[in-house]
């Protein structure tokens, strides 16, 4: 690994042309086009409405709830009732930034509306059929006023795709120190996180992979992460954990002893153990961390990274011991909370009830 250590006072932008190789530096994040404010709202509307889900009783906000940073808290996501799932329930915050989707990467990050059909229909998400769900809610009278001021009609799955897809892109960060000191306000980071900053772009080398406006490279790393053994100590988790792969066409998924990671998409060898580079945005409100959530705060992140990451024989070549002293990497942890802005307060919205149509009404 490359270590050179910058000086605090060198602009971050800079990062990208003293080391290309290095990919974007660090820069803000770029506005995303906003959606018609009907559909926007009627998205909200249904993000926490447990009517999406086949049994009534799930709303997408169980797994990405505002008041745990747009994720659930918990290591492993529960899942759909009857089933546990087995990779850790990532935040929603900037996902309408990510090229690619999920840890192992499996959907387009340029269709939203697939994603959260995706999240709708899967077993040990929220188990829907989209035909179903359309019903339910043409029996709810301000659904269907709803509907028709968003998409001049009324409920059909892919307008409910569509209207959570508009309400997924306002879930952004806002307002974050390291934005505003990117624009030249040199004051909104303290001075331990500007030592942070240095230690990032320098000798701990975490812009390597956690550059450009997300904070993430996008791509795909083994980092030896170690296990969480709650994936085959619980019957629910394994269970789902083999059929997800059979469904993938992955061969002999019941002997897998680790997650697989992207080989479960690619079937590519050298993909074994490799997951996505989550942004580093918002990331102190996320915890615990990890694809299977087997570090539980900052502090054993950047231990890990200390380390050199954990054992893997397909580790990538960028992860070496840092040797970094203890108030490094407290520097290290105080810059990283410098990445959340202003915490984005949602009110959940009071559900409208069923009003059920008469048989033949149209």
């Amino acid at each position: 690994m490359r270590r050179i250590l910058m000086t605090w006072c060198v602009p971050a932008l800079l990062v990208a042309a003293a080391f290309p190789a290095w990919g974007q530096g660090l820069q803000p994040l770029p506005p995303i086009e906003p959606a018609k404010a009907e559909q926007v709202n009627l998205g909200k509307y249904l993000f926490f409405d447990p009517r999406l889900s086949g049994d009534g009783g799930v709303s997408c906000d169980s797994c990405h709830d505002p008041a745990t940073g747009w994720g659930d808290g918990k290591a492993l996501s529960a899942g759909y009732p009857g089933t546990e799932y087995f990779r850790n329930a990532q935040t929603l915050l900037n996902a309408a930034y990510y090229k690619r989707n999920y840890w192992d990467g499996r959907m387009s990050g340029s269709d939203l509306p697939t994603l959260v059909r995706d999240h709708l229909t899967e077993a040990h998400f929220m188990q829907a059929d989209g035909r179903l769900l359309a019903e339910r809610l043409k029996q709810v009278p301000e659904y269907v006023q709803m509907f028709q001021a968003a998409f001049g009609g009324e409920p059909t799955f892919g307008r409910i795709l569509n209207a959570v897809a508009a309400f997924l892109k306002t879930i952004m960060s806002r307002n974050a120190p390291i934005d505003r000191y990117l624009k030249g306000d040199t004051a909104a980071l303290s001075g331990e996180a500007r030592e942070g900053l240095a230690l990032f772009q320098g000798k701990a080398g975490c812009i390597q992979c956690h550059n450009g406006a997300l904070l993430s490279d996008q791509k795909f790393h083994v980092l030896g992460v170690p296990e969480n053994r709650d994936l085959f100590d619980n019957p629910f988790r394994h269970i789902s954990f083999r059929r997800f792969f059979r469904t993938l066409g992955a061969q002999n998924a019941g002997n897998y002893r680790e997650d697989p990671g992207l080989y479960g998409v690619t079937k590519e060898k050298s993909d074994w153990g490799k997951f996505r580079t989550p942004s580093l945005r918002e990331v102190s409100r996320t915890a615990p961390y990890m694809h299977n959530g087997s570090l539980a705060t900052l502090e054993d992140v950047v231990a890990f990274y200390d380390r050199g990451g954990g054992q893997h024989p397909n580790k990538s070549p960028l992860l070496k011991p840092l040797g970094l002293s203890t108030a490094e990497k407290l520097a290290l942890v105080e810059f990283l909370k410098s990445l959340a802005g202003d915490p984005l307060v949602i009110e959940r919205p009071e559900l409208p009830d069923y009003q059920p149509r008469k048989l033949g009404q149209n």
